[in-house]
């Protein structure tokens, strides 16, 4: 039996190895095909690849420190052991209880460099799955009983700037693999060719995939707009899945390197991480929340095509700040959105810093809006992330009636779809990417997944339309492993 809930936390944030050994490197030339390579080599069984703000990229990997939450318990490993404590059906609570015991006395000591400069904390990656929504806004009975959040405490993080490459480990082994690997150059992999089967440059070809579940989609839009005009919402982003071949596998890593050259996230990332495969370029943050107690969300809603001409970029760009159903979709999320805020905030201290601006993101540009505030004295990164997370801009408003009329017109759970990847600090620090735009892998399945924002104004045709623009960030840019004949 535990002995209770802090000292299961204390007990196993005792048993967490600080980073004790640390370096400072030549800066990479190519932080995106580094971090890639880094991510190839398999140091140990799970890592993340987290390009944060300002170009700033991060990678993570470790096997032996690891905390998982499911609706009804939480549970740790380092040093071989295991602590679970159950949540009472509040894991977000608990989860961020255990996080918080690594910056105690006994915890995992020793600050990480960021931006080449020490931030006092100890960092964490993970991800939180879509269905932690139904515990925090809608029917917990709809969570399922699959894991909703996980991270890891990593053995050995690399962090690529502009100026310098610095290395942190628990230990001189686990720091000589990392710099062994920066000093080799990254691998030239050559591009798949026309007969790649199934390949985005295959038979089928990108399109084809994009095109896949196309007028279910539709129908469900339809479906969608009836329950708006009944009343019984007011947004909904509903979304559609496209499964990809089990052979060949995807490649995670070059498909990662493949789609960063041609988008413009706010964030990427690339993890085998708690069961899931991804790599994504997300368009929007879900939260950004400094050490100081700052936060901030980045609200995305209304989208138009952006290609190669400019002059069509900017016809489309003057078709998206004037159509009414895009405005009304964007101001009704920053509407909610800045509810979400000033629940945790400061009263006044809730701004609009933009507003409907527009932001290029590959292949799609969107109505942006960027709100920030300071945390309450009493409200930390989690209390913030409670309440802004999953991003109104991948569910609707309200929340609740949002997340059930997905459950009534979307197959199957969504699972990391719509969720967030995260990168946080012991200092209480977060920075969590919005799952979209992303490749993910569960077991031997992949598959793309693209949602769009439907309201009482809302075409099917468009909204099909719309789903195959935000594929096109992922679709193209599809790597296959190579295979051998028999």
């Amino acid at each position: 039996m535990n002995d209770g809930p802090r000292n299961t936390w204390d007990a196993w944030a005792g048993s967490v190895p600080p980073l004790t050994s640390a370096s400072t490197l030549e800066p990479s030339h190519d932080a995106a095909a580094t971090a890639t390579h880094l991510a190839r080599a398999a140091l140990a069984d799970q890592y993340v690849v987290y390009e944060g703000e300002g170009g700033v990229w991060h990678f993570a990997a470790g096997s032996a420190v690891s905390l998982t939450a499911h609706a009804d318990a939480v549970t740790a490993r380092a040093a071989g052991r295991t602590w679970t404590s159950r949540t009472d059906g509040d894991p977000l609570t608990e989860f961020a209880a255990a996080l918080h015991a690594l910056s105690g006395p006994g915890g995992a000591s020793g600050g990480d460099c960021a931006h080449g400069g020490h931030d006092g904390g100890r960092h964490f990656y993970g991800w939180a799955a879509f269905e932690l929504a139904h515990l925090l806004h809608a029917d917990p009975a709809a969570t399922g009983h699959g894991p909703l959040l996980h991270a890891l405490v990593p053995s050995v993080e690399v962090t690529l700037t502009g100026d310098r490459t610095v290395v942190r480990a628990v230990d001189e082994a686990w720091a000589r693999k990392a710099a062994d690997l920066l000093a080799e150059p990254p691998a030239r992999r050559p591009a798949p060719d026309a007969a790649t089967p199934g390949g985005a440059e295959g038979p089928e070809g990108a399109e084809g995939v994009i095109a896949a579940g196309a007028d279910a989609y539709g129908s469900a839009v339809a479906r969608t707009v009836q329950d708006i005009r009944a009343g019984l919402l007011e947004k909904a982003v509903l979304s559609r899945k496209v499964p990809l071949p089990v052979v060949p596998p995807v490649d995670f890593p070059e498909t990662y390197l493949a789609g960063r050259r041609a988008n413009t996230p706010a964030r990427s990332y690339l993890l085998d991480l708690g069961g899931y495969r991804a790599a994504g370029f997300s368009p929007e943050t879900v939260l950004e929340v400094g050490g100081d107690g700052r936060v901030s969300t980045q609200p995305l809603a209304g989208t138009r095509a952006r290609g190669a001409d400019p002059a069509e970029n900017d016809r489309l760009r003057g078709e998206l700040l004037t159509d009414p159903k895009e405005i009304h979709e964007h101001a009704v999320s920053v509407r909610l959105a800045w509810d979400e805020m000033a629940a945790v905030c400061r009263p006044g201290s809730v701004v609009a810093e933009e507003f409907m601006a527009v932001r290029p993101r590959g292949p799609v540009q969107h109505l942006a809006s960027r709100l920030t505030g300071r945390l309450r004295e009493d409200a930390g990164p989690w209390d913030a992330f409670a309440s802004l997370f999953p991003a109104i801009t991948a569910t609707g408003v309200s929340k609740r009636a949002a997340l059930q009329a997905l459950a009534r017109h979307e197959h199957g759970p969504r699972g990391l779809y719509g969720g967030a990847v995260f990168r946080g600090s012991t200092d209480g620090a977060l920075d969590a990417a919005l799952v979209l735009r992303t490749l993910i892998g569960e077991g031997e399945s992949t598959w793309l997944r693209a949602g769009a924002g439907v309201t009482a104004h809302s075409r099917p045709e468009r909204e099909v339309e719309e789903t195959c623009e935000k594929l096109r960030s992922v679709a193209p840019h599809l790597r296959f492993e190579a295979t051998s004949s028999a």
